[in-house]
This record gives C-alpha cells, sequence and structure tokens, in this order.
C-alpha cells in the first residue's frame, strides 16, 4: 500500500500530470493533498474550481486499492517524482508524470541516448540500427527505445548485444506484452536493463498512448537518433518532443528515393546532426557524462571453420540465403544448418526477406 495515495490522486478525474505535480509542491505528499481542504486546495496557483470539486467528491477507493494490488501481483517497482531514482531529466518536465512503473533497472539513464524509428524499417535501417546500438552500449551508453517492431526493436536487440543495458518505453501497462512476438526481449531486458511505463497495470495500447510514450523516450535521455521516419511519423513527433525539452536531434540520411528516408532526411535539412557512426553522437553529447559503472562484455562467439566462413561473406553488406549458397558453394542443407547454429550463437540475424547480417 506504498503508493495508495499516490494512485488515488492520480486517479481522480480534473488531476493531471501538471496538476498533481503543483499540488504536490504546495502539500508535499498526495496524502496531504486529499486532506486538505477545499480552500487551501483552491489557493494553488493553476489548479482550476473543477479539479478542487473533483479532488473533494470523487471516490478514489476502488482504483486505488486495485491497482495495489495489481503492483503486488505483478512484482513491479513504482518510482515516484519525489524518489532518489526517479530519472532527472525527466523531472524537468512540467508534465513528467507523478510516478512510473519499472520492471528491471532505469539505473543507466544517467547516460542514455534514444533511438527511435520506422516499425517498417529496410534492411539497411535495421543493420544500422543495430550496428550504432551495439557500439553505444559497448561505450556503457544505454540505449532507450519504444519496443515498437522495427527500428525499435532493433535498437534494443543491438544494445543487448553489446553487453550493454536498454530501457524500453511503453505505450501500455507494464504487464501487457505489445508487441506479443517481443516476449522473449520483454524478459531479456528486465534482466539487462529495463522496462518503463506511465500507464497503469492492463491499459492496452491504445493509438493515443504512443505520442504521450514518446515525451517519455525523448525526456529521460541526452539526445535522440532517429534512423528511418516517413514524414509524419511518430519518430518525428519525439524528435519534436526532443527539440521542445532541450534535447540533441541526431538523424541518419536515406536514401533519397525512399519514403521511409524523407522523414530523417528533412530532419537533417532543419539542423538534426547527421549520423554516420557513434563517434558523431558522442562529440555532442560529452563522454564524460558518460561513463558506465558496469560494462558487461560482449559475448564471445566461439565460430567453427564453416561458420567463421559464412560470416565473412556478411562483413560488409547483409545477403540473401540464395547469396550465400553461391559465394559459399555449400548444398542448401548446410547453409540453413550453418545460419541456424550462428542464430543461436547470436552472431548474426536474420532480416526479412531471408537476408542475414552481422550485427
Amino acid at each position: 500500500m506504498e503508493h495508495y495515495y499516490w494512485f488515488a490522486l492520480k486517479a481522480i478525474p480534473q488531476v493531471g500530470n501538471v496538476t498533481f505535480r503543483r499540488l504536490l509542491e504546495r502539500f508535499a505528499t498526495p496524502e496531504k493533498v486529499l486532506q486538505a481542504p477545499a480552500e487551501a486546495l483552491a489557493s494553488v496557483k493553476g489548479v482550476s474550481k473543477a479539479a478542487v470539486a473533483s479532488i473533494k467528491s470523487y471516490d478514489y477507493r476502488v482504483e486505488a486499492e486495485r491497482e495495489c494490488a495489481a503492483v503486488r501481483k505483478c512484482g513491479v517497482t513504482v518510482v515516484d517524482i519525489l524518489a532518489a531514482d526517479y530519472p532527472p531529466l525527466l523531472r524537468e518536465l512540467v508534465d513528467a508524470p507523478p510516478y512510473l512503473y519499472v520492471k528491471g533497472t532505469i539505473a543507466g539513464l544517467a547516460s542514455a541516448v534514444a533511438i527511435v524509428g520506422s516499425r517498417r524499417a529496410s534492411t539497411y535501417g535495421l543493420v544500422t540500427t543495430e550496428r550504432l546500438a551495439r557500439e553505444l552500449a559497448s561505450r556503457g551508453i544505454t540505449v532507450v527505445s519504444g519496443m515498437a517492431r522495427g527500428v525499435d526493436t532493433a535498437a534494443h536487440r543491438g544494445a543487448l548485444k553489446g553487453g550493454g543495458w536498454t530501457i524500453g518505453v511503453l505505450g501500455c501497462g507494464i504487464d501487457v506484452i505489445y508487441p506479443p512476438e517481443n516476449k522473449r526481449l520483454f524478459e531479456e531486458m528486465a534482466a539487462q536493463g529495463g522496462l518503463v511505463s506511465e500507464f497503469p497495470l492492463g491499459t492496452t495500447p491504445l493509438a493515443e498512448n504512443f505520442p504521450r510514450r514518446n515525451r517519455i523516450i525523448s525526456g529521460v535521455c541526452r539526445g535522440v537518433l532517429v534512423v528511418e521516419a516517413a514524414e509524419n511519423s511518430g519518430s518525428l513527433i519525439t524528435a519534436q518532443y526532443a527539440l521542445e525539452q532541450g534535447r540533441e536531434v541526431f538523424a541518419i540520411p536515406g536514401n533519397i528515393n525512399a519514403s521511409g528516408s524523407r522523414g530523417t532526411n528533412r530532419l537533417i535539412k532543419q539542423g538534426a546532426k547527421l549520423v554516420e557512426g557513434v563517434e558523431d553522437i558522442l562529440e555532442e553529447l560529452p563522454l564524460r557524462t558518460m561513463v558506465p559503472a558496469d560494462i558487461r562484455q560482449p559475448p564471445q562467439f566461439n565460430l567453427t571453420e564453416s561458420e567463421a566462413g559464412i560470416c565473412t561473406f556478411l562483413t560488409d553488406v547483409p545477403l540473401q540465403i540464395d547469396e550465400i549458397i553461391v559465394k559459399s558453394a555449400l548444398t542448401v542443407g548446410e547453409v540453413s544448418a550453418i545460419l541456424l547454429r550462428l542464430e543461436l550463437k547470436g552472431a548474426i540475424t536474420q532480416l526479412p526477406g531471408k537476408y542475414f547480417a552481422i550485427i
């Protein structure tokens, strides 16, 4: 029942994040807010008459008790804005969530970069994302993204392969796995990083949740890298939040004929820093702010001669399985078996269209 009154105050109609914070600054705790007389509540700047009336009349008990029970059952942690481990950069936002639901840890957010992009990313976008995320993570930088398909998933996987930390910000309850095919990734991230949501447990991934999620992705980080984005995409919304929050914005240049590159290329025209490698990011975000307490070593792959031979073909560019068969002069069965072993070892990844790449 530790956060009972936090859940109670947040459940009250007319009490959004901004009003919650103003009341908290005045009365110090949610419990004291709920106990305050109407006259004292009304004296708080920016708190409307409707909010005061709602606070004094709304029966929050069922919702607060239900959320407390759900938190206990799911084993998640609630980190409120008064806690020392609340993300310091996020706390600066006017509409910062009063509390976050956390699985795993969010300790690595002191040195974090967000990577966002298209759910329907190209092979180029996926390979580039995973490579950059891996290299950032290997330098002790936490990689933050939104757990969506495409670029987000590639960013999280790259960070894990780099032996570092990665944090996923959800547009649903932290107990809801979305997209469902990322179940294993959720589990890995809870062990080597964390999952974060501002939404109550059980919240489904409604479309209107994702812009709110995006402001947290940018809000917890020092910079945001956009890999691929069509015009008017959610990734550009994240970039806009980043600019409003005073964060650095980076973009990967793309094919001028590809619709998925129009958003990123436009960001570069508007002043976003063009990124070809992690050094371009680190130049803008001083390394002294990104010294990890503990860097995990990336895995060593103990490849057989035939496995190493296949990997040499994938050094420069992803290849389709038929191209690998031709280059290796092996049978279909032999190549398929080798590729499967390499995937299981984590040495390569399979991309859409039966392409394979070293990440």
